[in-house]
């Protein structure tokens, strides 16, 4: 049975310099009222470990962990129908103004975290004035998740020296 859902506010600052698109969050990051709270999603190990940083455990610490990264983070779903976490069962969705995020912004570059986000924002959106790059979905029912492919990503914007 699915249930209409609203999903967050973008996480930016004058900062951002890349923005990491989701489909919509889970149910897990929606009870915890932040992006990638399920603790199985490898969203925050990959990203944390491109830095060399640890994982960051709670939302202050990721909140902090963004702003110093000058990483953005929203989904391209703003509400939907959606049966649990499933983004198979998404229905009726509004998508997010990601033009309007990124204009005036210094986002120079974004990533799609699966090709739900990626086909959503390329068909549903208004095209962007960055590169926009679809990667393997962080979600733990995703078989085919290469860490490599993120870091090698992540590296094309904030360089190899991590």
């Amino acid at each position: 049975m699915s249930t209409r859902a609203e999903g967050f506010a973008p996480c930016a600052d004058e900062g951002s310099r890349l923005l990491i698109l989701g489909s919509f969050p889970s149910v897990k990051s929606r009870a915890e009222g932040f992006y990638y709270g399920n603790p199985h999603n490898r969203f925050w190990k990959t990203v944390c470990g491109f830095f060399g940083e640890e994982t960051a455990k709670d939302v202050p610490a990721k909140r902090d962990f963004l702003r110093r990264r000058h990483i953005a983070l929203w989904d391209v779903v703003l509400s939907c129908e959606i049966a649990g976490s499933s983004d198979a069962s998404i229905r009726k969705e509004r998508v997010a103004d990601v033009a309007g995020l990124i204009c005036g912004s210094a986002i120079g570059a974004v990533f799609c975290n699966g090709k739900l986000a990626y086909r959503l924002l390329t068909e549903r959106a208004a095209p962007l004035a960055v590169p926009v790059l679809c990667l393997p979905s962080t979600s733990p029912a995703n078989p085919r998740f290469d860490v490599n492919v993120w870091n090698a990503a992540l590296a094309q914007v904030f360089g190899e020296k991590y």
